[in-house]
């Protein structure tokens, strides 16, 4: 085993590679409160964000996996009982486009550094997760009936990460 940082292994300095592992939990969080929910749906949708990541250790990408095991270290893991700390932005809109800001970043890196595999393994599993959380919790309704699966803006947030992702 090799004592370097994880982050030089694949190749990306360590702003480059904090930016790779912060993007999974701010999806998460921004796909989250792009809708206001109770709190009990808002950590439906987190538990179910964080479950995604963790999927993630098992991916064949390498970066992938790596980058989950590095964001579950810093966050929690759900497979210890461990929980996402809650993160409230005062802007969730401001918050949103600022996520999808970051993810452009983040593509532009990978084309540059990554393999085209790992590259688009990573794009693909950022856009799961907010997939994932959008989808975890209806919103409105009563006593659980009726409600809409997935809000306008969710769907929004969700499909300008993807395009910052593909562009």
């Amino acid at each position: 085993m090799t004592d370097e940082p994880l982050y030089s292994q694949f190749g990306f300095t360590d702003a480059e590679w904090g930016l790779l592992v912060g993007l999974p939990q701010s999806v998460l969080t921004a796909a989250s409160v792009a809708t206001h929910d109770s709190a009990r749906k808002t950590r439906q949708e987190q538990a179910a964000g964080l479950e995604k990541i963790s999927d993630a250790r098992a991916s064949a990408s390498g970066l992938v996996t790596a980058v989950a095991g590095a964001v579950l270290a810093a966050t929690g893991d759900p497979d210890l009982g461990e929980e996402l700390p809650a993160i409230e932005p005062a802007d969730p809109v401001g918050y949103g486009e600022d996520v999808v800001t970051r993810a452009a970043e983040a593509a532009t890196l990978l084309a540059a550094k990554a393999s085209p595999e790992d590259a688009e393994t990573y794009k693909h599993w950022l856009v799961e997760i907010a997939d994932t959380v959008v989808g975890a919790a209806s919103t409105g309704g009563v006593l659980g009936i009726g409600g809409e699966d997935v809000t306008d803006s969710e769907r929004a947030f969700r499909d300008s990460l993807a395009k910052a992702l593909t562009d």
